[in-house]
């Protein structure tokens, strides 16, 4: 039986029951997941919280308390929350660049489309002109029968 004990039991250094609350969670081949989460939050309160979950949500709860506990070791003070306010900044800083990019290319698209309203403009007035001349010349050589 000493070989089939959890990572918790053979943490805690006891036997591991065949209803072990830690051992679908806590395999032996990964002593270093309880390890961290058991500095965090202690045998008895993992356990309780496990306990207190419906069995298809404990798996997924006792992946976020491993994490949870490794964003504590590695920040002491802020722990998950401090990852979490990074990627906050992260979306805020992508969304203003977001909104900029925007806001560049509807300024360039009515630029676009003014320098194009321009062309035409320019066209039509160059037409017209070339109208008027043509009504101008045609009138001197046709004379005013029109």
């Amino acid at each position: 039986m000493i070989s089939g004990r959890c990572a918790a039991c053979r943490y805690l250094r006891r036997r591991c029951p065949s209803d072990c609350i830690f051992a679908p969670y806590f395999p032996p081949n990964n002593p270093q997941r309880f390890a961290s989460v058991h500095r965090i939050y202690g045998a008895s309160n993992i356990a309780r919280m496990l306990q207190q979950l419906p069995p298809d949500l404990r798996a997924q709860a006792a992946d976020t308390l491993y994490y949870e506990a490794e964003c504590r070791v590695e920040d002491p003070v802020y722990g998950c929350v401090g990852v979490l306010s990074r990627l906050h900044e992260q979306i805020e800083e992508a969304e203003s660049e977001l909104a900029k990019t925007r806001a560049n290319i509807v300024l360039n698209s009515d630029v676009g489309q003014q320098s194009q309203v321009q062309q035409i403009d320019d066209e039509v007035e160059d037409n017209s002109s070339l109208l008027q001349v043509r009504t101008i010349v045609g009138q001197t050589q046709f004379g005013s029968s029109f």
